[in-house]
């Protein structure tokens, strides 16, 4: 059999082939190329590659993707008998610059009997859908603010970095790349640190779990850190990918200092509180205030419903609160009676608000005792009833002001006096603004506007908002002047 027939015979194997195959002679003449290989270059015909390797590089912009050390097209490296496999290339075709293949090359070099090269072949496989993936993949990678770390499950060395690791552990690139995992150690503190490791040897997922990492400055960083096996390329690695627990730990340290802060005004508040939860209206807790002015103490009253302690005098009073609160979130200033320990009624100003402490909602109520304030207008007011059953010997004015006294809302000189703050308040209230939009007309909080109005209902003697208003506009509000 003759050369020419050997070569024919080659040429009609290689035809079929899904890899792409160009013989080149060891005079630099490209003898023939299978239609693989002209498909990867966008080209219908061996003349389209060009007739020698100098024709090739003219018609083709070669870049290497790795391997990046040597100058020369692997077609001239396969001429000059070198061996090579795995290189990857970017080729772009002079007369279509916007068309663009990634090979992966290796070369076939067969020698004859005398050892001189008979068949120079360059090997050819399309991997421009793998690199695409791994740009898309490198760009979200990047692009993540998630902090991320990729290591080689080979030498077990991190072979990428994110910008959201570094900016987490003040880390520089070059500090983490080709590094171990034991050297920028990201198993390290972890609470089952023997299962990660042997997760990562395994090349195994690995679960989440608490680590502290060590930073460069030499301090520490609490963190989560979970491990899912991937290929990058056709390597083995393992994506470590990390949840900064620093923002919640100090979330929780603050949540904590709040709680202290609030037990602390709760318990040395001077006026009877209850906390109770918001579904059911359960007591949790009661301060120094409520023991001393009603007689019970936590062990008679957490854990029970006001309904279960008879606090209230009427039940009927105390649905209507329950009720209301459930619907609006808050009461503020409702008069009621309140059953003292020993059976005794005190007359009580009612106000609540819902708070949230942790993840539950409860029901903050404070009780004022107005017992003696009561007993005393209703002492007051008997006495000028006295006097006005006989008044033939007070002169007109001393009458006028008893009974002005007695009937509170008649007359000018009898309306209650408001501070500016009061009177803004009600103008606003008059005006259809509601707590939260007059907290921010005034530039103060809601809890600020709450206090204010029911000193203002206390002064008006109304126990709702919209008596109030009714009370305003008899009295001139809303006005211009306060807007």
């Amino acid at each position: 059999m003759t050369a020419g027939t050997d070569r024919h015979e080659l040429r009609q194997i290689i035809a079929g082939l899904s890899e792409g195959v160009i013989l080149v002679e060891p005079d630099q003449t490209i003898a023939y190329a299978n239609a693989a290989a002209l498909a990867m270059h966008g080209a219908e015909s061996l003349d389209e590659l060009g007739a020698t390797v100098d024709a090739y590089r003219e018609r083709f912009a070669l870049r290497y993707r790795n391997n990046r050390a040597s100058e020369y097209y692997p077609m001239e490296r396969v001429v000059s008998g070198e061996e090579f496999h795995d290189v990857v290339v970017e080729v772009k075709r002079s007369d279509q610059p916007d068309v663009a293949f990634t090979h992966s090359l290796r070369s076939l070099v067969a020698t004859d009997n005398d050892g001189r090269p008979s068949c120079l072949a360059l090997i050819l496989k399309d991997v421009s859908d793998q690199f695409e993936a791994e740009e898309r993949f490198e760009k979200t990678f990047n692009a993540n603010p998630a902090p991320a770390v990729i290591c080689r499950l080979s030498d077990l060395r991190h072979v990428k970095v994110n910008l959201g690791f570094l900016e987490m552990t003040g880390y520089t690139r070059d500090a983490v790349l080709g590094r171990s995992v034991y050297e920028v150690d990201v198993l390290a503190g972890t609470r089952s640190r023997d299962l990660a490791v042997s997760r990562l040897n395994e090349g195994a997922t690995i679960p989440q779990m608490e680590a502290c990492l060590a930073l460069p400055d030499g301090g520490e960083r609490h963190v989560i850190v979970a491990g899912q096996p991937m290929e990058l390329g056709d390597e083995p690695c393992m994506l470590f990918t990390f949840a900064d627990l620093e923002l919640r730990r100090k979330a929780e340290a603050a949540l904590r200092q709040s709680e202290a802060r609030f037990a602390t005004a709760f318990r040395l508040t001077p006026v009877p509180t209850i906390l109770a939860r918001a579904d059911g209206f359960a007591v949790t807790g009661i301060n120094e205030a409520f023991t001393r002015v009603f007689g019970s103490g936590e062990d008679t009253v957490v854990g029970r419903s006001p309904a279960d302690l008879g606090l209230w005098v009427e039940d009927a009073a105390r649905r209507k609160f329950e009720e209301t609160m459930t619907r609006t979130g808050s009461v503020i200033g409702l008069e009621t009676c309140l059953r003292h320990q020993n059976g005794t009624a005190l007359d009580c100003l009612v106000s609540a608000e819902r708070v949230g402490i942790g993840e539950e909602t409860f029901v903050l109520l404070v009780l004022q005792d107005i017992t003696e304030r009561k007993r005393s207008e209703r002492d007051l007011f008997g006495a000028i009833e006295a006097v006005m059953a006989d008044t033939s010997w007070f002169s007109r004015g001393v009458i006028e002001k008893l009974a002005n006294l007695r009937h509170p809302d008649a007359g000018d000189e009898a309306k209650p006096s408001l501070t500016l703050r009061e009177r803004q308040i009600l103008d606003l209230v008059c005006s259809g603004i509601d707590d939260d939009g007059i907290a921010k007309r005034l530039g103060v909080s809601r809890n600020t506007v709450r206090n204010h109005a029911a000193a203002l209902y206390r002064k008006l003697d109304v126990h709702k908002r919209a008596d109030a208003i009714v009370w305003g506009r008899e009295n001139g509000f809303p006005t211009s002047r306060l807007r």
